[in-house]
């Protein structure tokens, strides 16, 4: 990993690692609204909303590790539209990482 700056794998890290709280979150989430709640015509929603953001989620941190494993492998160097496929990667998954904590605060708003 060489051949990307250490803050570009530094941040990359971090991101997967967000997603994969957020992906724990999501799910803790959804198993306490459906112990307290059960699934009814009010959670139905909800439930498709959380599965809906785990989806992403996992979307977002599988494309991450994949384009990471592809940098790693390209040799000598990684091309240039791999590293912006890579980058705009990381942006997507910030953005994702955004909107799914924002559906999780309002679905505990709602439930709490």
């Amino acid at each position: 990993m060489a051949k990307l700056p250490d803050p570009v794998i530094s941040n990359l890290f971090i991101i997967k690692r967000r997603l994969a709280e957020c992906v724990d979150r999501t799910t803790a989430m959804e198993f306490r609204l459906f112990e307290q709640v059960g699934e009814t015509s009010e959670t139905l929603s909800e439930f498709e909303e959380l599965q809906d953001v785990e989806e992403r989620l996992m979307l977002s941190y599988n494309r991450l590790h994949t384009l990471l494993l592809k940098v790693c492998q390209s040799q000598p160097t990684p091309s240039e539209d791999m590293l912006n496929l890579l980058y705009q990667a990381v942006e997507v998954a910030s953005a994702t990482l955004d909107a799914s904590v924002a559906t999780l605060q309002e679905i505990q708003r709602d439930w709490n």
